[in-house]
């Protein structure tokens, strides 16, 4: 008997579809609560803070041990992956990857609690990240919370994401270049293993059609439910390659952009093609390609995690150390 690929597409993701459009969730991955006060000192501090109640969205801020009352640190402003449609700031897997990052840097890490696609489809999630940027104005301007307040170098921002937090990072630096931000100065875009598509399969999309991570059915589900309703994907919220976009004439004017990801991630041709479209557009872009790998590897590999940790580490701090790859 044939097998329906969407049926099969939804138990390789644990879902299940619902007469109104949205989905159960069937899987229960590990959760980590905010822990302000560790018990111990070398523990990386951790609280959330509301963005919008009224969403549920809200922010998660990491805090490295030991930083002295006067010590100011670079902001990375964080999303999570998970193809739009899964996963929490509050996953351990993210939550673990961000304190690694707050003590790395060290920085002061925002993760950002956006909605879920495909009750709130894109670019709901774009809105949500739009809203942290206003939230962290807020606080360099009229204040609020006190560790952001206090250590937070407004002058030292970064947006940062995996998967489909790569690709939120992307049109979030591209909102930013119309927004009065004013004192906050984001310097660079940090893109790992960035989640985008098209229409037509690449060649790595091909090769690893059945990919343990990120399947071709299991991507195509993906952006069917997180795209606008009757958007194919070639929208350009998964395809951003098509020539002549609005967006085009804005990329010249983003910071610098760091791409990174590995040949054994069936999107690694997108991403080398993302690095392609913004160094051709007038970006400046880094870009680290490795070979073999996964999709999401630094959520389960730790010597790829801190090879990943590093990457930023230069990256923030001017780009040191920092291999720039030929597409």
């Amino acid at each position: 008997m044939a097998t329906n690929p969407a049926t099969d597409a939804y138990k390789f993701l644990k879902l299940s579809p619902n007469p109104d459009g949205s989905v159960t969730r069937l899987a229960s991955p590990p959760t980590s609560p905010a822990c302000p006060d560790p018990i111990s000192p070398d523990s990386v501090r951790s609280k959330d803070v509301p963005l919008d109640p009224a969403k549920g969205t809200f922010i998660r801020i990491f805090l490295p041990p030991g930083t002295p009352s006067d010590a100011k640190l670079p902001i990375i402003v964080y999303f999570h992956g998970g193809g739009f449609v899964l996963f929490s700031a509050t996953s351990t897997m993210f939550h673990d990857s961000c304190s690694r990052m707050a003590h790395t840097v060290p920085a002061l890490v925002l993760s950002v609690e956006y909605r879920l696609a495909p009750e709130h489809r894109l670019p709901a999630a774009y809105e949500d990240a739009v809203d942290a940027l206003h939230w962290l104005r807020k606080q360099a301007t009229a204040g609020g919370d006190e560790w952001v307040k206090e250590h937070g170098d407004f002058s030292r921002c970064f947006l940062m994401g995996s998967s489909a937090g790569g690709n939120i990072t992307y049109y979030t630096g591209l909102c930013a270049l119309e927004m009065d931000l004013c004192p906050i100065q984001i310097k660079g875009l940090i893109m790992n293993q960035t989640f985008f598509g098209g229409i037509e399969w690449t060649d790595s999309e091909l090769r690893l059609a059945n990919d343990r991570i990120i399947s071709q059915p299991a991507s195509e589900l993906l952006w069917s439910l997180a795209l606008p309703e009757g958007a194919d994907r070639g929208h350009k919220y998964c395809h951003p390659f098509t020539p002549g976009l609005a967006e085009h004439e804005k990329v010249k004017r983003l910071p610098r952009c760091l791409v990174r990801g590995y040949t054994g991630d069936p999107l690694s041709d997108r991403q080398k093609q993302l690095a392609k479209m913004l160094s051709n557009l007038g970006a400046e872009v880094v870009s680290e390609f490795n070979e073999g790998g996964f999709h999401g590897i630094e959520l389960f590999d730790p010597v790829q995690a801190q090879s990943l940790m590093e990457l930023i580490k230069a990256f923030v701090n001017g780009g040191d150390g920092v291999i720039k790859s030929t597409m």
